[in-house]
């Protein structure tokens, strides 16, 4: 089986080719080892950051964005969505605060901005 796709690891965004050998994998078309590896990775393993918004209960904000701690597994994307669609945050949280953990892998979603009280 071959497959071809572009690595995302630097800027370079080389178009690497796999060819699935039966237990040998061969990547080419990589400038730099990190190519090699994000290729194995994404035929094995593949996972991703996952950033979005929640629902909060203050009408000043009525959402806060948050992303993942560290890197799921592509197939949790989804349920992971589907479970996020169902928070609210009821408290004022800073960045870096966890707002939330993903019940299928455990991994933090934590806020990438503050919920500042307003000024008077």
């Amino acid at each position: 089986m071959i497959r071809e796709m572009i690595c995302i690891t630097c800027p370079t965004g080389c178009k690497l080719t796999v060819d699935l050998n039966g237990e040998t994998l061969k990547v080419s078309g990589n400038a730099c080892k990190r190519g090699e590896a994000f290729a194995l990775a994404e035929m094995t393993c593949p996972t991703r950051s996952l950033t979005t918004t929640l629902r909060t209960v203050f009408p000043e904000a009525p959402a806060l964005p948050v992303r993942t701690k560290s890197e799921i597994p592509k197939a949790s994307v989804m349920p992971a969505m589907r479970y996020l669609a169902s928070i609210v945050v009821q408290e004022r949280l800073r960045c870096g605060d966890v707002a939330a953990v993903l019940p299928d892998c455990g991994v933090e979603m934590i806020a990438s901005s503050d919920l500042l009280i307003e000024s008077e």
